[in-house]
């Protein structure tokens, strides 16, 4: 094994892992799996420029800069479909500036081709095993069990990335903690990124956290059982309280995958105190009211995201539904309270 030099680039990925746990690096033929942590260096820049750090530090990377990667997937429709290869490989993708690495399988046009990473070696710790962000999460819940009744959750989901789903969940953190109440925020799905969590925390919630809290670098294509884990041990940590407020925040849109598939479970359904619906625009909200009751049985108590920042938005949705909607970019603390209390 080889010893890696300090200074290196420690991406938000890794968040569960210490320096001291990556202290050495060594050649391995092996194909990859979720969360195994190599060591690396940026051989030519694409799309990402730069990488978060566990601080929320963004970092310039350039040709020749070595750092920390973590093997992940990730599903974004804005930037990359990318998958862990499937064999041994020798370069890869940077998919996000959070330091996820694979192979990506298809891109949005508007990007440009991933940074690619040269893999120098697998870290592995001072015994010599490999590290796997998975076996390091950064808290494991006290209790197996839930006992009710518990902190409010509101839930806030869209219809695809870039909906507004973080600004309507960190407007909820703001209204909730103005209004006297105690408020933890969680992301649970979705690709490693410290801003919407630290966005929740901005804005009242005095603890927070995401899945890469729990060790995984993304949720795309996890099982069924591994997302539901996440989302009970998220719960069992952050919403034990009966008196606060647990703000939830699933990534990407209502027929993603992982979304989907919680939406649809019992676990989830039970612990709704109040549902929030985000969209780009007006059309997509009225659509996603249909998806939402004919697929999953949901209607939400209300709406946000992008579009209720625009008057002519608003008044093609008031022309299709009398859910109520909230301008997440400029809420009214005393409709917030009715909306959310």
């Amino acid at each position: 094994m080889q010893k890696i030099k300090a200074g290196i680039a420690f991406p938000s990925a890794a968040f569960g892992l210490s320096r001291k746990q990556v202290k050495f690096f060594k050649t391995l033929h092996k194909t990859p799996e979720v969360g195994d942590v190599v060591y690396g260096e940026i051989v030519h820049i694409g799309e990402h420029s730069n990488l978060e750090n566990k601080s929320a530090r963004i970092h310039m990377i350039h040709n020749g800069s070595k750092g920390i990667f973590v093997f992940g997937n990730r599903y974004a429709p804005d930037f990359y479909e990318a998958r862990i290869p499937t064999e041994p490989v020798v370069e890869v993708d940077l998919l996000a500036r959070s330091g996820i690495i694979g192979t990506v399988h298809s891109k949005n046009t508007q990007r440009k081709d991933p940074t690619r990473v040269k893999i120098l070696g697998y870290v592995h710790d001072e015994h010599g095993n490999i590290v796997n962000t998975k076996n390091h999460p950064v808290f494991t819940p006290k209790k197996e069990a839930k006992k009710f009744p518990r902190a409010k959750m509101i839930l806030v989901c869209g219809t695809a990335m870039n909906s507004g789903k973080s600004v309507a969940a960190a407007s909820c953190c703001w209204a909730l903690s103005n209004l006297g109440y105690r408020v933890r925020g969680t992301k649970v799905t979705g690709t490693a990124s410290l801003k919407d969590i630290l966005h929740m925390n901005d804005a009242g919630a005095d603890h927070y956290a995401d899945f890469t809290y729990l060790g995984y670098p993304s949720t795309y294509l996890l099982e069924e059982d591994e997302m539901l884990s996440i989302y009970n041990k998220l719960d069992l940590k952050y919403a034990n309280n009966p008196k606060n407020y647990w703000i939830v925040e699933f990534a990407d849109g209502i027929n993603q995958r992982e979304t989907s598939m919680l939406l649809n479970h019992p676990e989830v359904r039970k612990r709704l105190h109040k549902f929030i619906f985000c969209s780009y625009d007006a059309f997509g909200a009225i659509g996603g009211l249909r998806i939402l009751k004919e697929k999953f049985n949901l209607t939400p108590d209300a709406i946000s995201g992008v579009c209720s920042s625009s008057p002519l938005h608003l008044k093609e949705l008031n022309e299709f539904t009398d859910i109520p909607i909230f301008n997440s970019f400029d809420a009214n603390l005393n409709q917030m309270e009715k909306l959310l209390i």
